[in-house]
Parts: C-alpha cells; structure tokens; sequence
C-alpha cells in the first residue's frame, strides 16, 4: 500500500487513482452497512434505515503541494466515489496555509500544524447553503463525508470537520460528519 500510495501521489503515476478509488468505494459501501445495521438496531422506522452520504468534501491541499503534484489526491478518490455512487463533491474547504510534509512530523506536531490549516471556501458557501436548502429535509442531519487518502493522527480530519460542522451550523443545519482515507498509517 505505501508503494501504491507513493507511485500514485509522489511520482504521479495516475493509474493507480481508479484503482485508489474503486478500493475507497469499498470502504463507502462498509460505512453505509455499518449505519444500515446501526439504524436497524435502533428500530428506527424502515423508510430512514436506507443511509447514505448527501455530500462529499476532498480535504484541500495547499497551492505549492498543487503546483509539486498537479493534482489533489484526495480530489481524486472523491472524485471516484462520487461517479459511482452518485454523490456530489463540493470542495467546502481551503488550506489557509502550506503545512510541509507530515509524514515527517511527530503526533503533537502534526495536530498543531493542523489547527488553523484550513478555513471555510469562499467561492462554494452560497453554492453549499443553496444545496441544503434544496436537498436535505430539515427532519435529519446533514451527512458529510470527508475524503483524504492517508489517516495517521485524525488533526487533518479533526480539523476539516469542525469547520464543515461550523458551516452547516451557520445555515441552521446539523451536520454529521464522517471520513472515508484510503488507508491508515
């Protein structure tokens, strides 16, 4: 898996991002049995046991990672998913600023350069409050799930979820949130 990982990401060896993908989606239809059972389990009424996703958000990746790579990894995967299974992907988030690279960095410091590393996209937050309002019933949640390739110390998803719960929470909306990486470290 860290060959693939780095072929794919480190090397830009593209190929790789269908099959990243398609495993990614196994993990989606694990998550989504998982909630299923959880429903089931909590005799909720059969019309809501059928759980799925509304939205999927790429965690963002900073302007000179884009320029080194060419592309967002975590975009990506999404991307996949969001084909398949017919979920729409907004990218919600911005990184703020360019976090060097973790894989380098012990726990505490990588939950400290986490933080403040993101913020709220300016250029989707009328597009995110016009999609609630048109598709989510106001009766349950909002049902996020945030995508990146790697899990290591949880700060990246920590992080990108409290302002994704923020946004939903400023339109008046609850917001589940939950995460789908290709693999942990």
């Amino acid at each position: 898996m860290r060959e693939w990982l780095g072929q794919y990401k480190y090397r830009g060896n593209e190929r790789y991002g269908l099959l990243l993908g398609l495993m990614l989606d196994r993990a989606y239809i694990a998550l989504k049995e998982e909630k299923r059972s959880a429903l089931l389990s909590q005799k909720t009424l059969i019309i809501h046991s059928s759980w799925s996703a509304d939205l999927l958000v790429p965690v963002p990746v900073s302007d000179s990672r884009l320029r080194e790579r060419g592309f967002n990894q975590a975009e990506r995967l999404a991307d996949v998913l969001s084909k398949r299974r017919k979920i729409p992907q907004l990218p919600l988030l911005i990184r703020t600023h360019h976090t060097g690279k973790q894989s380098f960095k012990s726990r505490a410091e990588r939950i400290a350069d986490m933080k403040h590393a993101f913020a709220e996209n300016p250029a989707v937050t009328a597009q995110f409050a016009d999609w609630m309002k048109r598709k989510v019933p106001l009766n349950r949640p909002v049902r996020i799930i945030i995508v990146d390739d790697i899990y290591t110390t949880g700060s990246t998803i920590r992080a990108c979820a409290d302002i994704v719960q923020q946004m939903g929470s400023d339109y008046g909306y609850r917001v589940e949130v939950y995460s789908l990486t290709w693999a942990r470290s």
